[in-house]
């Protein structure tokens, strides 16, 4: 070890840097609710592929296997799915919205409290109605983030196999 790097590794003992984190390692300041909505997207369509699986009728254990795997591989990405809607709610919940936004939207925390509830509903239970609730919700979100910018809001056909609407801000 060279004279520089004993003294970087003494200075590192001596002061050691201290560790920061954000959503993406810089305050960017770039937030947005689209994937929020399209996870919860995500999940009722998982749950409409587990809820039309054919269940096997018979003991062939093919089938039966065949079964297991797809309920599995379902299951997984809808339970993905949640934490990546719940994660992205938890980021514009900490990291974006201000007490000013409260004061404007005094329902946002009960908002923002029920749809990361409706995460853990969804990824513990085949509940089509809290999945539908949590797409609510996140358009719920969606609606008041963009408002907080001022920018108007129109809800859209989501045009995705799971149906229902996708809120985007109005174009300029």
């Amino acid at each position: 070890m060279n004279l520089k790097d004993r003294a970087i590794a003494t200075l590192e003992r001596i002061a050691p840097a201290e560790s920061a984190s954000a959503h993406c390692d810089i305050p960017c300041g770039i937030y947005d609710p689209h994937d929020a909505q399209l996870a919860a997207h995500s999940v009722i369509r998982m749950m409409m592929l587990i809820e039309g699986l054919p269940v096997p009728t018979t003991d062939d254990k093919k089938a039966i296997d065949a079964y297991s795997m797809q309920l599995a591989r379902h299951t997984g990405v809808k339970e993905d799915h949640a934490v990546i809607c719940e994660r992205e709610i938890v980021i514009l919940w900490t990291d974006y919205f201000k007490p000013e936004h409260l004061e404007k939207h005094p329902n946002l925390h009960e908002v923002v409290w029920k749809a990361t509830k409706l995460t853990s509903t969804v990824k513990q239970s085949l509940n089509m109605q809290a999945a539908q609730d949590l797409l609510a919700s996140t358009q719920q979100i969606a609606e008041i983030f963009w408002d907080t910018k001022g920018v108007p809001t129109r809800r859209q056909p989501s045009n995705q196999p799971s149906g229902g609407e996708i809120v985007y801000p109005q174009p300029k």
